[in-house]
């Protein structure tokens, strides 16, 4: 079931997903009866605990039920130190938002939506811009799919 029943009312709950950077942090979430994800905002990734911070708000805002992480693995399927780094902030962003954490296996997710924004017929300026954000629908898109 996808919702909670408060009293006589159905409330509806999504599913965010975040492709992890350094740098930036792309977003996506589902639709609420979570079928669908969508791309919604590539976040600068300033320091650690800042993006912790917004990324908790941002999916208490949104009534998110799981976040799905991208899981950065080898080619092979091994684990490698970007691994480790973003279990340890899918973690942290667990404990401070409350909030169920998963991982979804994030290789070639990148690659595919370049794909998908070269279909679109993107300049690469901006496909750059917003390749992160449709790079987390990948991921988000991808679990739900192995859900089913």
């Amino acid at each position: 079931m996808r919702y909670n029943q408060i009293g006589d009312k159905m409330q509806y709950r999504r599913k965010m997903g975040i492709d992890y950077g350094d740098k930036r942090i792309g977003i996506a979430f589902t639709d609420l009866l979570g079928l669908i994800s969508s791309a919604y905002d590539v976040y600068e990734n300033k320091n650690t605990e800042t993006s912790l911070s917004y990324l908790s708000e941002l999916a208490k805002e949104k009534n998110v039920d799981e976040i799905v992480i991208g899981l950065p693995l080898s080619m092979d399927g091994s684990e490698n130190e970007r691994t480790a780094v973003t279990k340890s902030f899918g973690e942290n962003l667990s404990k401070l938002s409350g909030i169920k954490v998963v991982y979804e296996d994030e290789r070639l997710s990148s690659y595919e939506a370049e794909e998908i924004l070269k279909e679109a017929k993107l300049p690469w300026e901006k496909r750059k811009q917003i390749l992160d954000k449709v790079s987390a629908q990948v991921i988000l898109q991808s679990y739900l799919n192995n859900k089913k």
